[in-house]
Formats: C-alpha cells, sequence, structure tokens
C-alpha cells in the first residue's frame, strides 16, 4: 500500500522554525493543510477493523469509544485520569499535585463562570485587572499570576475575558512549575479547561435557572449518534444563556451567550476525527470596584484606613452607567485527529484556530491626587474616574502532535510521548482616550452624565509570536512497586514587537529565548491503591510573556531581559480508599524563583536585573470522592509560606508575596437522604492577603457558606435550589494595586433540569 506523507514528514521539525520566522504560513494555510494532510494519512493507513487487542490506558481519549448500553453510572467526583496525551497515568500515580474538578461538581453548585469552578480549589486566589492586564479570569496559583496559564484542550487559551463552564467536562489544575507540560509561564501552576466531545451514547438535557438579583440562565446539552447516517459518528451540540446582576453590588451587570457544536467521526475504529466550535459572546457592565485608601491620606476619616479598604458600603459603584461597557467575543474552532497504528502505537494531531475580540471602556476609581482637589472640596474623599479602554483583538494558531508508544526494554515498561508544537499568536490593541471625571467617595453618582466619548487616538500596541516546542515524556515501571517519570521541553520563543503613542512615539522591539524545562519524578507503590512521590519541576517566564516589550531600563519586559526561572520541589502520597471510591492527597512542596526581576526604585538610573529570589513552602492536601454511596465530598487546603528572599528593593524583603494567602480552605459535599432527595452544601476560607510587595494593602479573610437542596421528581425531572453566601459575608474577593472587587453577596438560584 502507497504511504501517504504524514504531517511531520510535509513539515519536519528542522524546517519549523525557519517556516514560522519567514511567515509564509499563512493561518488559513496552516490549519487546512496540518489537518487535511493528516486525516489523509491516516485514513490511508487505517483499516476496516479495530487492532486485535488493545492495551489497558488511563488516558482515554486514545482508545476508540465504547458503546454502553443501560443506565449511566452517577455523576462522579474521582475523575481518574487527565486529558492531556502527555499524561499517561492514573491521577493517582502522577507525581505531582493535580486538582481535577470534574461536571458533577460544579453542576451542582450552580457554577455559571470559571472563577466560580476555581473556588473549589486551595491555594488559587483572584486578581482584578489593572492598566496593562485587561479584566476577565485573572489569578494567581501557588503565589505566582496565572493570567497566561489558561488552556483548552492543551492549547493555550491568551485572550482577556471571563470564561463559561457550559462546555466543560472537567476542569484540571496542575500546580507548581510545568514548562515541560505547557510552554512558558506556568510558574505556579496551569490550567486546563477540557471541553466535551460527542460519544455514541444517546444524551439529552437541559435546565433553566431563576434567582434572586435578575437571575436568568439556560444550558442545553445534546448529544446525538449518527450510526444511522455514517457508522462511528456523533455529533453534540452545547448551548447557554445567561443574564443576570451582580449579588451586593450596585449596577454591575453579566449577560452573555454561547454554542458550541461538534462532530465526531470513526468512534470505536482506529482512526477517530472530531470537529468542533465554540462560539462565547458577552455584553457587560463591569466592575473595578473600590479603591484602596491611599498612603497620603490626610482627611481625618480617612486615616484609620490608610492601605486598607475604605468605610464605605461594598454596594458602592464608582463607574458612569451611561459610559461603561464590557463586550467580548471569543470564537474557537479545532481540529483534532487520533489513530492507533496498533495496540502499541498512536498518534494525536490537535490543530486550533482561536480569536478574542474585546471593545471595553471601564472606570477605574483612584483617589485624586491631594494638589488637584478642586477649591472648597473636603481633601480626600473626591474620587477619581480613570478610563481604563481595550480595542484589543489577540489570535492564536496552534498545532499540536503527540505520539504514544508502548514497549519494553528488559524489565522495564515504557509508555513514551515525544511530540512537537509550534504556534503564532497575535494581540492588536488600539489606543483611546476620554475626559475623566470625579465623584465623592461617600456618594457616588452612578447617573452622572458621561464627561464625553471615549475614541481611537491614533496609538496602538501590536505583538506578533511565532513558537515552537519539541518535547518527550517517558514512564518507566520497575515491576509492580517502582515508576519513573520524566520529560524535557525545548520552547523557541520570538516576538515582535511594534508601539506607537498618541504623541506619535514609537516602539520597534523584538525579542527571542530559547529554553529547555524539564520534570522528573520517582513513585513507589507500596499497594497498588497507593502512591509515594516525589518530584522536580522548572519553568520560564520570558519578559514578552504578555506579547508586550518595552524599551525602559526599569520596565518588567524590556526587550534586553532574559527569562526569569523557576523551580519546585515535591514530595507527597496519594491514596484510593473505600473499594478506590474516594481520593486523598497530601503534598508538601517549595518552589524557588531564583532569578526574579528587580531594580532599586530610589535610584533613578538603576536598571532591571535579575538577581531577585522569591520563594512558597507549603503543605496541600486534598480529597475528591464517595465515602459511601449516598455522600460525596470535594475540597482541599493550603498553607503557604511565601517571601520575598532578595531585592535590590530593601522595604520587600521579607514579605509575603502579593496575593498569597497563608491559609485557604475549600469544601463541597451532598448526601442522598432518599433516592429522590439530596442534600449539600460547602464552605470556602480565604487568609487575609497583601496586593503588593510594596504597598501592602491586605484584603482581610473572609470564610463563606453555601448550600444546596435537589429533588429528583422522576428519573428525568429534578429541581434543585442553591443558596450562596448564607450569612451575607462582605469580603474582597479580588485584589489589585489601587482598586479591589467585593465578592458576591447572599444570593438564591432555583435551577429545573430533564435529561433523557
Amino acid at each position: 500500500m502507497t504511504q501517504h506523507p504524514s504531517t511531520h514528514d510535509s513539515l519536519p521539525a528542522r524546517q519549523l522554525k525557519s517556516l514560522l520566522a519567514s511567515g509564509r504560513l499563512s493561518p488559513a494555510a496552516l490549519a487546512v493543510v496540518n489537518t487535511i494532510v493528516l486525516t489523509g494519512a491516516l485514513h490511508a493507513q487505517s483499516t476496516n477493523k479495530p487492532p486485535a487487542s488493545v492495551t489497558s490506558t488511563n488516558a482515554p481519549s486514545k482508545l476508540p469509544d465504547v458503546v454502553v448500553k443501560g443506565r449511566q453510572e452517577p455523576a462522579t467526583y474521582k475523575p481518574e485520569a487527565l486529558s492531556s496525551p502527555k499524561y499517561t497515568e492514573p491521577l493517582r500515580d502522577v507525581p505531582q499535585t493535580v486538582t481535577v474538578i470534574p461536571k458533577a461538581v460544579f453542576e451542582e453548585q450552580g457554577a455559571t463562570s470559571l472563577r466560580d469552578v476555581l473556588r473549589n480549589v486551595a491555594g488559587i486566589s483572584m486578581q482584578a485587572g489593572e492598566g496593562g492586564v485587561p479584566s476577565g479570569d485573572n489569578l494567581s496559583i501557588r503565589g505566582f499570576n496565572a493570567r497566561t496559564d489558561m488552556f483548552i484542550d492543551g492549547v493555550r487559551d491568551f485572550g482577556g475575558y471571563s470564561r463559561d463552564p457550559f462546555n466543560l467536562e472537567q476542569v484540571e489544575v496542575a500546580k507548581g512549575p510545568s514548562s515541560s507540560y505547557s510552554g512558558r509561564g506556568s510558574t505556579g501552576g496551569s490550567i486546563n479547561l477540557s471541553t466535551k466531545a460527542p460519544s455514541l451514547t444517546p444524551a439529552y438535557s437541559t435546565s433553566f435557572g431563576y434567582g434572586t438579583d435578575d437571575f436568568k440562565r439556560f444550558t442545553a446539552d445534546f448529544n446525538q449518534p449518527l450510526e444511522k447516517v455514517l457508522k462511528g459518528a456523533a455529533m453534540r451540540l452545547n448551548v447557554m444563556f445567561n443574564d443576570a446582576d451582580f449579588p451586593g453590588r450596585d449596577v454591575v451587570t453579566n449577560q452573555r451567550w454561547g454554542v458550541a457544536p461538534a462532530v465526531a467521526f470513526g468512534l470505536g475504529t482506529p482512526t477517530r476525527t472530531t470537529l468542533s466550535c465554540s462560539h462565547l459572546a458577552q455584553d457587560n457592565i463591569p466592575d473595578y470596584g473600590i479603591p484602596w485608601v491611599t498612603a497620603n491620606q490626610t482627611d481625618p476619616a480617612l486615616i484609620p484606613y490608610i492601605n486598607s479598604a475604605p468605610p464605605v458600603e461594598f454596594k458602592n459603584f464608582y463607574g458612569l452607567r451611561s459610559r461603561d461597557y464590557e463586550k467580548t467575543i471569543t470564537d474557537v474552532v479545532t481540529a483534532k485527529v487520533e489513530h492507533d497504528f496498533n495496540e502499541n502505537l498512536s498518534l494525536r494531531n490537535l490543530s486550533r484556530y482561536g480569536t478574542t475580540r474585546r471593545d471595553s471602556v471601564i472606570t477605574a476609581p483612584r483617589f485624586l491626587d491631594l494638589n488637584g482637589a478642586a477649591a472648597g472640596t473636603p481633601q480626600g474623599t473626591v474620587i477619581n474616574r480613570q478610563i481604563q479602554s481595550r480595542d484589543q483583538t489577540d489570535e492564536i494558531l496552534a498545532s499540536q502532535t503527540d505520539f504514544t508508544l508502548r514497549f519494553a526494554t528488559m524489565k522495564m515498561e515504557h509508555t513514551l510521548v515525544p511530540g512537537f508544537e509550534f504556534s503564532r499568536e497575535t494581540s492588536k490593541n488600539l489606543a483611546r482616550a476620554g475626559a475623566t471625571s470625579t465623584t465623592d467617595l461617600f456618594n457616588p453618582g452612578i447617573g452622572d452624565p458621561s464627561p464625553g466619548a471615549v475614541t481611537r487616538n491614533g496609538g496602538h500596541a501590536d505583538g506578533v509570536s511565532d513558537a515552537l516546542s519539541l518535547y518527550a515524556f517517558d514512564t518507566m515501571k520497575l515491576g509492580g512497586k517502582w515508576q519513573l517519570n520524566g520529560g524535557v521541553r525545548w520552547d523557541y520563543f520570538h516576538l515582535d514587537y511594534d508601539a506607537r503613542t498618541a504623541a506619535g512615539v514609537v516602539t520597534d522591539a523584538a525579542r527571542t529565548d530559547s529554553m529547555v524545562s524539564w520534570r522528573g519524578g520517582i513513585v513507589y507503590k507500596p499497594r497498588p491503591n497507593g502512591s509515594l512521590y516525589f518530584g522536580y519541576g522548572t519553568s520560564f517566564n520570558p519578559s514578552a510573556e504578555g506579547l508586550t516589550l518595552g524599551t525602559g531600563a526599569t520596565a518588567a519586559n524590556n526587550f534586553n531581559t532574559p527569562p526569569e526561572e523557576t523551580q519546585s520541589f515535591e514530595l507527597g502520597t496519594k491514596w484510593d480508599l473505600f473499594k478506590n471510591r474516594l481520593s486523598l492527597g497530601l503534598a508538601v512542596f517549595r518552589t524557588d524563583k531564583t532569578n526574579a526581576r528587580t531594580q532599586d526604585p530610589a535610584d533613578a538610573t538603576d536598571v532591571l536585573v535579575l538577581e531577585g529570589a522569591q520563594r512558597v513552602d507549603g503543605v496541600e492536601f486534598s480529597a475528591a470522592g464517595s465515602i459511601t454511596d449516598q455522600w460525596k465530598v470535594f475540597g482541599g487546603y493550603a498553607f503557604m509560606m511565601s517571601e520575598v528572599v532578595s531585592s535590590k528593593n530593601p522595604v520587600e524583603i521579607g514579605r509575603p508575596l502579593s496575593n498569597t494567602p497563608e491559609q485557604s480552605f475549600t469544601f463541597w459535599n451532598t448526601f442522598d437522604v432518599t433516592s429522590k432527595f439530596q442534600v449539600g452544601g460547602g464552605a470556602q476560607f480565604t487568609d487575609r492577603r497583601v496586593n503588593s510587595t510594596t504597598t501592602q494593602r491586605w484584603a482581610p479573610g473572609y470564610l463563606l457558606y453555601d448550600a444546596m437542596l435537589a429533588y429528583n421528581v422522576n428519573e428525568h425531572f429534578s429541581l434543585r435550589l442553591n443558596l450562596y453566601n448564607l450569612t451575607d459575608e462582605n469580603y474582597i474577593d479580588r485584589v489589585g494595586g489601587g482598586h479591589f472587587v467585593p465578592g458576591a453577596g447572599r444570593s438564591a438560584v432555583v435551577t429545573a433540569s430533564l435529561k433523557f
């Protein structure tokens, strides 16, 4: 049989770097050629029957789908594996802290955003958007910013927007430096959103929620086999509409809708192809919250609150209803091809085009400089309504190819996963300007007229990055007791950056970095249901990772600054108990950023150098699964001691890292009182945390309680009541440099669900 050239034959690794740099691959050509050529090659090589036998694996996406007849098993709190082919072992045997939140958990909680889902993970803290960072899903993992460490099915999701879980199967949070798995960034960890996919089991569900604060939400999930039309084919459609005010906040609203169709071919055969797309549109009145009281405050009523929250109601909104808005549109198109050559060799390619369009004008409240206060105005209570504008488009074109090989050398079993990835990311932000206005701290005029239109001023910032990665991971099993895990990755990352201010000042810069990252681990299994492990991993943060570059000597993104590097050590144990229904994990870890960026702010001539050091020491515990047939639990606890070990700014030394609570705890559980009636609830605790290592503005700790009641009218129809923040706690949810965003107040939602 004549062999057709595969993608890795037509685009060898040695040519990828030159092709990316030359710009000869257009987005359309890259996506079409890569997907069609690979699909044709694989179907030409496949036969009409599956392999005679299939070796057991813990990565279900690499095996043919199995048609299961009869009733489905109850929703589980204990996922067994990660969706990425780079992780070939069950979670119990991965030498790293990984939390997987299954849809069973966040659906029962009534989660409507990714932030809601991630509240189930200890050691994650939410951040507010600032001038250089758009609002959206900004957060820290184990003390380090993770805004650019978001992935969808293993491909980086760079855009600044708020994500919705309507099309998610599970959310995977890998803790600790992991550039070997995810590329640049991932200093504290990374987050992967595993999306829903078609299957050969028919399933149909809809839900409608109605609640306080004008909450309305509709979702539908239809999975339809197409066996009568084409053997091995199926389609899936997920849709969502959400419209709600924000509990406990004036004016703030969130409205969005989404649709995510997918079709799969060849399910149950050696060659499977899945084509999918997702569209998410949002039209919100955004929230930059409340300003911190500044250190130079002279008003007697505010002096006691310096560097903390002012004595105002947390519902206060300092924006302008007549001007503020946030519109985002996110589109993602994906083609995935999988092929089993035989029981020991498989191939997977995933190609993706994604774009996020953001158009927003947000008011950032700041205390007016005392020297600029209007005559007769009490100093210290005047709030300046700064303008934060985004007219930005982010795009990504990426392709990943992974092989999975299973073989033995002497008495050692190997599961080897080599692969390569290449991508192009672009970010274009058009500058806009408008007139500012002021208001009073205690009596904000939310109905004040807009001081004028916000229009483009001729400034812009454009970044174009090309990246290439080569990697290999191996799991080696020595008998039934020992496993060695190792992975190495080489990354090439180049950014061309062009910016122009309204005054005509031009910045034209470029930077290229190439780094080797690696991860290693050793696992000892005293019993089949348990493991003891030690793991080590590294990561790197290039100055251009946010797709911007600066020429200023003190700029953190200076084009001359090499990447920061981080390493982590982790010692832990994982056990599956109660007939493998409950997973428990315990780990101690140390993360060191060994060459952090630092500069002496007291010396105007000093330049930024990589001579700082930051450290996080911690302990983490997790539990997920069923204690009995009726009782399910999901939660975790994290204790973190963070510190700036060294810095050229003496004020920082010895202080904790920003947005890093010493303790955090999350717990959710449900209990089936009868076959029809279910009760549930949980708690979330976040310790106090500071907004930065210099200003030291502290957000107090908080403890929240939620509850749930559900009633199954019959096997198809159910009702659920979710109660949030039962004590109506006032708390700071997201911290920023100049402002903070309060968390949601008490609210309630009733959801009716129909399933077949």
